[in-house]
């Protein structure tokens, strides 16, 4: 058996159609869906990554306001620009690209923004509201999952979903989600004694530990639906934590790394922009 490749990127595609059309929609009564994105310092990796949301932000209808900082910016002033960014009508969303310098403590910076505008999902407030049932915005990558997982039509009700990973960035959100849609969810991590045994189970495997091939392809399941959020650079090419070759002769469908989660994670994010710009807009 050969599993079905899943085409993150076309699926973001259609995501990112979707948006530019309720972006038209909410335009048209008056109203431009704002999206501030805020980068301390020069990392090269946060930069083309910033470069890549403004961008697409754009393409889709969404305003973007750029805020390119020096990695000497105080605590202080990056709270303050929180603080007027919170204050400013025309910005519906504000993201501050991770990680921040060394100096810097992100936590209070992440807590400054105003949860309707925490178009992460990385607030407290938001983290809260996931695992309560009343979710508002989601963190962008488990998002993109599950969007995956709805277009591949995965049956998740009393399915047996295995997380790898225990990030508050994907692996907890993750769990979330799918309990959520009625699976029964076990989360791994790097102390799970006997991890091959766990994956064994899962009809529904997501892996976001960021380590290399750590989930051989003879674990998975015959039949699973495998989802691999991890990407790390190995030999100047980019590989998921999942062997992937291996993973595909016994999965039902897999995605790639890359062109799998990663292209969702940016789709996701002018979503939740929508999301928060009607919110604001009806209410």
């Amino acid at each position: 058996m050969t599993a079905r490749i899943i085409d993150g990127k076309q699926v973001a595609a259609e995501v990112r159609a979707e948006v530019a059309a309720r972006a038209a929609a909410l335009a048209a009564r008056g109203r431009v869906p704002g999206l501030a994105v805020v980068l301390v310092g020069d990392d090269p990796a946060s930069a083309v990554y910033v470069r890549n949301k403004a961008k697409a932000a754009r393409e889709a209808g969404v305003r973007a306001f750029d805020h390119v900082l020096p990695a000497s910016t105080s605590q202080g002033e990056l709270m303050a620009l929180v603080a007027r960014l919170n204050a400013d009508s025309a910005v519906d969303g504000i993201l501050v690209q991770l990680p921040l310098p060394s100096s810097l403590d992100a936590r209070p910076v992440l807590e400054a923004i105003d949860p309707a505008k925490d178009v992460d999902g990385f607030h407290a407030d938001n983290v809260g509201r996931l695992w309560s049932g009343m979710p508002r915005l989601v963190p962008c990558t488990p998002l993109g999952v599950m969007r995956l997982l709805a277009h591949e039509g995965a049956n998740l009700r009393g399915a047996s979903a295995v997380v790898v990973g225990r990030s508050n960035l994907v692996g907890k959100p993750m769990a979330a989600l799918l309990l959520a849609a009625d699976a029964t969810v076990t989360i791994c991590h790097s102390r799970t004694a006997d991890l091959a045994a766990r994956v064994a189970g899962a009809d529904v495997l997501v892996a976001a530990i960021g380590r290399a091939e750590l989930i051989r392809g003879a674990w998975i399941k015959p039949g699973a639906t495998v989802i691999d959020v991890g990407m790390n650079r190995v030999g100047g090419k980019l590989v998921g934590d999942v062997e992937f070759a291996a993973a595909a002769e016994r999965a039902a469908a897999i995605t790639p790394v890359p062109g799998g989660v990663g292209p969702m994670t940016i789709a996701m994010l002018l979503s939740n922009t929508l999301d928060a710009a009607e919110r604001r807009a009806s209410g």
